[in-house]
């Protein structure tokens, strides 16, 4: 049987000093999500309000809206508090719609992928 020990205090003060604020979350599968931590629990599982997934593909980016979103705490890599007075992306960055960073992404995993089947292709190059 598992019990909490006392080094498992620690990390719900830490996430209790981010409750009501407005955190950006770096998911395992590399997403960003961005939200106002309205819960957590012992596991480091999260209830975001206002949440939306933030795309960024080159200069291009797009927030799609999730609502209430629960977030599973072995996903998390990094969270972090944003800063509301400043400016949160680089003026470069152009804001397009969902359906356009969704083809800006199909293109990208597109070309990832040839460039991998590529490489597959080369192996037997041996050029090292």
């Amino acid at each position: 049987m598992s019990w909490a020990g006392p080094e498992d205090i620690y990390l719900s003060t830490s996430l209790a000093s981010y409750l009501d604020k407005k955190l950006l979350i770096l998911l395992r599968d590399g997403r960003k999500l961005m939200g106002t931590l309205r819960s957590f629990d012992q596991f480091a599982n999260a209830v975001l309000e206002g949440a939306c997934e933030r795309v960024i593909v080159g200069d291009l980016y797009c927030d799609i809206p999730l609502g209430l979103y629960v977030i599973r705490g072995e996903n998390v890599v990094l969270i972090g508090e944003m800063d509301l007075e400043r400016e949160e992306l680089p003026p470069r960055m152009t804001r397009v719609p969902t359906e356009e960073i969704r083809r800006a992404q199909k293109v990208e995993r597109d070309a990832s992928d040839l460039k991998g089947t590529m490489r597959k292709r080369m192996e037997f190059l041996d050029l090292d």
